[in-house]
């Protein structure tokens, strides 16, 4: 069974940089569109940003959009989100998803989950 990995999640200032990665594990070799979405207390989970199998399309949340970049290195099968600018408002857990055959995946309907990553931005 594929399992998803989460790290470098921690407690940032505002305005402050994280980087977050999540690689793939497990099953027979395969790449995968992946996304990240995010959770906060009370708060449904919330698209935050997708790429593509190629790495040729990304996709943001307005929210987000000129502050994260998500990346990913395929041969290793993994994404990154790179955070800049945080503010308190993405302080979240964060989960990393991943789909087998789909080409990008805005939606929460990816094959795989990861267990999250905590992200708390202070004031």
């Amino acid at each position: 069974q594929v399992q998803l990995v989460e790290s470098g999640g921690g407690l940032v200032q505002a305005g402050g940089s994280l980087r977050l990665s999540c690689t793939a594990s497990g099953g027979t070799f395969s790449i995968y569109a992946m996304g990240w979405f995010r959770q906060a207390p009370g708060k449904e989970r919330e698209f935050v940003a997708a790429i593509s199998r190629g790495g040729g399309s990304t996709y943001y949340a307005d929210s987000v959009k000129g502050r994260f970049i998500i990346s990913k290195y395929n041969a290793k099968n993994t994404v990154y989100l790179q955070m800049t600018n945080l503010k308190p408002e993405d302080t979240a857990v964060y989960y990393c998803g991943a789909d087998r055959y789909k080409e990008l995946v805005l939606h929460d309907s990816y094959d795989y989950w990861g267990q999250g990553t905590q992200v708390t931005v202070s004031s």
